[in-house]
């Protein structure tokens, strides 16, 4: 997995590229978490069935919070996992200058699965830095369950399960600046923003994406976190103009009941929620003369046919994917085809805001 930005006047393009014959899918890292859960049961004895279970927490923490291996072995499961908030402290154990401490968010089902775990008795009694093991001993395991799921070994690495989830989070729409953050890696200005993004901005945008791949909490596919900017309020309806994390505006009107149900105020943070259906597409590189105030330019990155409607994700300057679903007919009249570059578009009535 690569993350790159690329710095232009007055923005910040930031590429995600992903070699796909080195990553799994979420169905496959399913499929292998499944391969864990079973082999963590399956023995009788409770030394072995204790150190199986060290092994799943290993890969969940990596499966699921995109840690280094080193930044896992390094936890003392007992203090660094604040199960309150539900949150992974990695770094308390590192030395170097500059050294930095990294809070990385879990779902609530992933946080109460592991201090169900951890509750153990028998765990309790083991020294504090119970998951400091041979990183050798932990690979080994580990691409034994790759190959017991039909997979290369290589591909159920730490690493490589680590780049799977970077690029699982890209696929569900978790801006991209929060996933490097995630991850650990350096998260580059946000030039285009108006509005200063704090690490707990940054941490509640993670908070809300993870828990809506637990739950699945929305049918919409096409999701933008972000702060107000401005509001421009009229005698029946108001004009919400916000800011992304990845620098992008995307305006919305609502009535002004709603916004004061919600309490919007600018700087406040919202996520705004855009169907499939009512996302219009425009071929070509010239940016259309039409009336949608919300326009995206991108690259058709997938298609999917059916028989009467088909589906396009639209993969923008920044790594997100929009989604919009057209007729057949339509999609053949357009010739629309993958790689080819397309204008997406959706007006301010077609977004939803809400605020957590």
């Amino acid at each position: 997995m690569t993350l790159s930005t690329t710095n232009r006047p007055g923005q910040t393009s930031i590429i995600f590229t992903t070699n796909e014959t080195n990553c799994l899918n979420t169905l496959q890292l399913s499929q292998l978490e499944q391969s864990y859960r079973e082999w963590a049961k399956s023995s009788q004895r409770s030394d072995i069935s204790l150190s199986r279970k060290r092994i799943l927490l290993i890969f969940l923490l990596i499966r699921y919070t995109g840690a280094r291996l080193n930044e896992v072995l390094e936890l003392n499961p007992f203090c660094d996992i604040d199960f309150h908030r539900q949150v992974v402290c990695f770094g308390k154990a590192g030395t170097e200058k500059g050294h930095k401490i990294r809070e990385v968010q879990m779902s609530e089902a992933l946080s109460n699965e592991m201090n169900t775990v951890l509750s153990d008795p028998l765990l309790k009694s083991l020294p504090s830095h119970w998951f400091q093991v041979d990183p050798g001993h932990v690979r080994r395991k580990f691409y034994e369950r790759a190959v017991s799921c039909g997979f290369l070994p290589a591909h159920g690495a730490p690493d490589a399960i680590r780049k799977s989830r970077g690029a699982e989070l890209i696929q569900n729409n978790m801006p991209l600046q929060v996933v490097q953050r995630m991850l650990g890696h350096s998260t580059p200005n946000l030039a285009a923003s108006y509005v200063e993004f704090s690490d707990e901005d940054m941490q509640q945008a993670s908070r809300f994406f993870i828990e809506k791949e637990s739950l699945r909490k929305t049918s919409a596919r096409n999701i933008f976190f972000g702060k107000i900017r401005a509001i421009q309020s009229g005698d029946i309806q108001s004009k919400i103009d916000m800011l992304t994390i990845a620098g992008a505006t995307v305006t919305a009107v609502i009535t002004n009941d709603s916004l004061a149900r919600l309490g919007l105020k600018i700087g406040s943070l919202i996520t705004a929620e855009v169907k499939a259906p009512w996302v219009i597409l425009k071929k070509g590189n010239n940016e259309p003369d039409c009336t949608a105030e919300n326009r995206f330019q991108g690259t058709i990155a997938r298609i999917t046919e059916g028989k009467i409607m088909t589906e396009y994700a639209v993969r923008l300057e920044d790594g997100t994917e929009l989604c919009s679903v057209i007729t057949r007919e339509s999609g053949n009249r357009l010739g629309l085809l993958n790689g080819e570059p397309i204008w997406v578009l959706f007006n301010c009535f077609s977004v939803v805001l809400h605020r957590d």
